[in-house]
C-alpha cells in the first residue's frame, strides 16, 4: 500500500553550485610564490633528486649535455657511462615523472640567519 500514495512524478532541484565558503576548494588554492625552479638544467635535476646522484653532474653534462636527452636516454647508456645501479634507477623514475609532469626539483631553500641577541 505504501507504494501506491508514492507520486509518480518528481520534481527536480535546480543544481547551485557550492559555496567556496564552505571550504570545498581550499585543495586548490596556489601560493604566489612558486617553490620550483624555472630553468632546470641537468645540475638542478641531479641536485633535485639527491641521494647522492648529485656526484654524477659533471660525467652526464659532458657525454649527454642537456636534460632533454638525459629524459630520453636509456639505462644501457646511463650503464656504459659508469653509473651504478641504485642511481640509474633514481634518474630514469625521476625522468619519467619529470617527463609526466608529476615532478619538479625544488629551488634550494635560503636558510635563515641565527639572530644575535
Amino acid at each position: 500500500m505504501a507504494w501506491r500514495q508514492i507520486p509518480t512524478t518528481t520534481r527536480s532541484l535546480p543544481f547551485t553550485n557550492p559555496s567556496p565558503a564552505l571550504g570545498f576548494f581550499r585543495f586548490f588554492s596556489k601560493s604566489a610564490a612558486s617553490p620550483y625552479l624555472a630553468k632546470v638544467g641537468i645540475p638542478e635535476f641531479l641536485n633535485g633528486i639527491g641521494k647522492g646522484v648529485e656526484t654524477h653532474v659533471a660525467k652526464l653534462e659532458s657525454e649527454i649535455g642537456d636534460l632533454q636527452k638525459l629524459l630520453i636516454t636509456r639505462t644501457l647508456k646511463l650503464k656504459k657511462l659508469g653509473i651504478p645501479c641504485q642511481h640509474r634507477k633514481l634518474i630514469l623514475n625521476y625522468a619519467h615523472k619529470y617527463r609526466l609532469g608529476l615532478w619538479k626539483p625544488r629551488a634550494q631553500p635560503v636558510k635563515a640567519q641565527p639572530v644575535k641577541a
